[in-house]
């Protein structure tokens, strides 16, 4: 038998984790976009047509919508877009860091270098090249936008992510090669405050590192030991794109 067929065969003993979310029209985006940003599943060529019986449909949406990539483009000019990355550049060791109960004690809880070692400490050091991941089953509150960002009766915004402690130490010291959550945004919403501005996200971004935000069934896959892919399509010139995502895990 061939090598890459057996080692699929091995491969489809595992467990095959969907992690982005499903995308409708009534799916939530980032208020800043403009209403009408969203058409998806238009019928442009029907059923019945004299020309060719089939159907056929055209899509509208934003780059960061849904389960979606970040390009470093999107905060820093400049810097490199969608087609800079090869499929080769998709496909990460996954290490999955739990703040599930900090986030249940401080829904503006911003993880800690302290928490990425004790992760370590556990299932050890985070492999170069690796995805690494904030657990916080903050999915399970979509496609609620209010609940999404932890919307208090004062208007703030509530929600756990990263802080820029922990990604330079992921990425500076033990060299990942992206990052992700199932929030919003990459800051913790206290960060973002205190800073005036996505300072965690900025500077992924500026590392030339790639995120996916708004994951799903992080709590599903093994801490570690998983493979994670990231698919998209393939459209130049983009900042950001809805990504399909999925892990291998034991």
């Amino acid at each position: 038998m061939y090598t890459l067929w057996k080692a699929l065969e091995s491969a489809k003993s595992f467990k095959w984790i969907e992690l982005s979310h499903s995308l409708n029209n009534d799916s939530p985006f980032w208020g800043g976009i403009p209403e009408g940003a969203v058409e998806l599943a238009k019928t442009c060529f029907d059923w019945g047509h004299p020309d060719l019986e089939c159907q056929i449909q055209t899509f509208k949406f934003p780059g960061q919508f849904g389960t979606h990539i970040d390009f470093p483009a999107h905060f820093i000019k400049g810097k490199d877009k969608s087609e800079a990355y090869g499929v080769g550049d998709l496909v990460f060791p996954l290490c999955v860091v739990d703040i599930t109960a900090q986030s249940k004690e401080n829904n503006s809880y911003a993880v800690t270098v302290e928490d990425i070692k004790a992760y370590e400490e556990e299932f050890g050091a985070i492999p170069e090249g690796a995805f690494v991941a904030l657990r916080t089953d903050w999915y399970k509150r979509w496609p609620d936008m209010d609940a999404l960002s932890g919307l208090a009766e004062d208007g703030s915004e509530n929600f756990p992510g990263w802080s820029m402690e922990a990604l330079k130490y992921i990425y500076e010291v033990r060299k990942a090669a992206a990052n992700g959550h199932e929030t919003l945004d990459t800051d913790s919403s206290a960060v973002a405050a205190a800073a005036g501005d996505l300072i965690c996200e900025r500077y992924v971004l500026d590392q030339e590192k790639l995120q996916v935000e708004l994951l799903k069934n992080l709590d599903v896959v093994k801490p570690a030991g998983a493979v994670l892919i990231v698919s998209y399509p393939r459209i130049e010139g983009a900042t950001g794109l809805p990504a399909r995502v999925w892990a291998v895990t034991e």
